[in-house]
């Protein structure tokens, strides 16, 4: 007698994988009085653990300059280890490339902007990212590449 089991999706952890900050060009920068640009980069990766296990880490690269000195670098990564079982193939993409990222960008976002404050600036507020979307637009370039490698 085959039953289908219940789809399962829980979280284990979340926590904080990698965390650095740099300011090389401190103390004669914070001098400066000229406003610095900021160049915010984000990712997100996921990576199986076990049968049934993942971990999804999103990073984000937070760079500010004046002219062409940095200020300070940021780079930071937050991970989580969930558990997703019995969920349909069709599905697993967006269970692991929104939902996942999703739950753990938060935390990521609290991180980069206290080490930012600790480190005696303003903070640095990541903006609210729609998962769906960027998994959207991940998923056709990776559709347009496979298919400009296959003429």
């Amino acid at each position: 007698m085959a039953t289908e089991e219940t789809p399962v999706f829980q979280i284990q952890r979340v926590y904080l994988k990698d965390l650095s900050l740099e300011q090389p060009n401190s103390p004669t920068i914070l001098l400066e009085q000229e406003q610095p640009s900021v160049d915010i980069q984000l990712g997100v990766e996921a990576t199986p653990v076990v049968d049934g296990i993942f971990e999804v880490a999103v990073t984000a690269t937070v760079q500010t300059k004046i002219k062409d000195k940095t200020v300070f670098l940021v780079e930071a990564k937050q991970a989580g280890i969930f558990e997703i079982r019995n969920v349909p193939e069709d599905q697993m993409g967006v269970v692991i490339g929104v939902a996942c990222p999703q739950i753990v960008y938060p935390y990521l976002r609290g991180n980069v902007a206290d080490v930012i404050t600790r480190a005696g600036f303003p903070p640095v507020h990541l903006a609210e990212i729609n998962f769906q979307a960027m998994y959207e637009q991940q998923q056709a370039a990776a559709a347009e590449a496979a298919g400009n490698t296959a003429q």
